[in-house]
């Protein structure tokens, strides 16, 4: 049996955006998954071909982002969830940083986030329910040395989605942001069991957060393994 309605990932690669979707496709959602490579998408889709559904878009044009809602909805049924997973970063020193690299990291992890979030609130709010979920970094919180190309959008993504909170929230919807604090993958590097965050685990906390009741909604959430220090 199919759970109500449907839930858009932006943002899926091989590691927690397909998590995410699997998750929520193993709840029994249909899930559209954003990314731009169509080949990709088409790879993953078959790891549940009745629930995952590859959707190609450019996640910083606007048009194609409200394309994809669109046809999300057309083909899927109306959105209970949208979570934003995108973001890209390009390592420098502040004073070498080429400023079509910074725009781009800016375009790539905040821009885009703007842009999906504002397309499922328009979308939700005419139902008055629907969750949007967005991932953080340890950048969200602090820029680090040689991090402003990651720690800029990351500490806008943050405040767009404060912001989305403290609007919506009246409205139904529940807007939660999510810092994940340390390095995400297995074990299988040689570092000690459990030492990085799975993306299994990190899938279900999603989950989680889109179950919550509105009585006691979290707006913000930290994952980190046990050998993170913080």
């Amino acid at each position: 049996m199919s759970a109500e309605g449907s839930v858009l990932v932006a943002g899926v690669g091989p590691g927690l955006g397909i998590a995410v979707a699997t998750c929520f496709a193993r709840d029994g959602y249909r899930v559209a998954m954003l990314a731009r490579s169509a080949d990709r998408l088409a790879a993953m889709a078959t790891l549940a071909p009745d629930r995952l559904v590859g959707l190609p878009c450019d996640l910083t044009d606007a048009a194609q982002v409200s394309a994809a809602f669109d046809e999300t909805e057309r083909r899927l049924g109306p959105l209970a969830c949208a979570v934003f997973n995108a973001g890209t970063y390009r390592p420098g020193s502040i004073l070498d940083i080429a400023p079509t690299d910074f725009e781009q990291c800016w375009r790539v992890g905040a821009f885009a986030g703007f842009l999906v979030g504002q397309a499922a609130a328009r979308r939700m709010v005419a139902r008055g329910s629907g969750t949007i979920l967005f991932t953080g970094a340890t950048a969200s919180l602090r820029g680090s040395a040689n991090f402003a190309n990651l720690a800029s959008p990351k500490f806008a993504l943050r405040a767009v989605a404060q912001t989305m909170a403290r609007e919506l929230g009246p409205k139904g919807i529940h807007v939660a942001h999510i810092i994940i604090d340390g390095r995400i993958g297995g074990d299988d590097d040689g570092s000690p069991p459990n030492s990085r965050l799975a993306p299994v685990a990190i899938a279900e906390v999603y989950l989680d957060l889109h179950r919550q009741h509105r009585s006691a909604w979290s707006q913000e959430i930290d994952l980190r393994p046990w050998s993170e220090r913080f």
